[in-house]
C-alpha cells in the first residue's frame, strides 16, 4: 500500500499514471510520433519505382512509406492482443 497526496491508501500497482500538464505521457508520445511520421512522409515526395514479385509500379515514395506505416500499425495492433496478461 502507498499513501496518496490525499492521505488515503492506494494499492501499489494502481497509482496515478504519469502526465505532463495534465496530458498522459502516452498521448504525448503518440502525438510526437505522428508528427514525425507526417514530417518524414512530406519530406519524401519523389516518384519511385516499386517492384513487387511479379510487377513494378511507379508511385510517390510517400505512398509506399504510408502503406508500410499502416501495415506495421495494423500488425502491432493485431499482435497486441496476443501478449500474456
Amino acid at each position: 500500500m502507498t499513501k496518496t497526496s490525499g492521505g488515503s491508501s492506494a494499492p501499489s500497482g494502481g497509482g496515478k499514471r504519469s502526465e505532463i500538464a495534465g496530458i498522459p505521457t502516452r498521448v504525448i508520445a503518440i502525438g510526437v510520433l505522428v508528427v514525425l511520421a507526417v514530417w518524414f512522409l512530406l519530406a519524401n515526395l519523389d516518384k519511385v519505382k516499386i517492384q513487387f514479385w511479379v510487377f513494378t509500379v511507379t508511385a510517390p515514395l510517400w505512398i509506399a512509406l504510408l502503406a508500410t506505416l499502416l501495415a506495421g500499425g495494423a500488425l502491432g495492433w493485431l499482435l497486441k492482443g496476443r501478449r500474456s496478461k
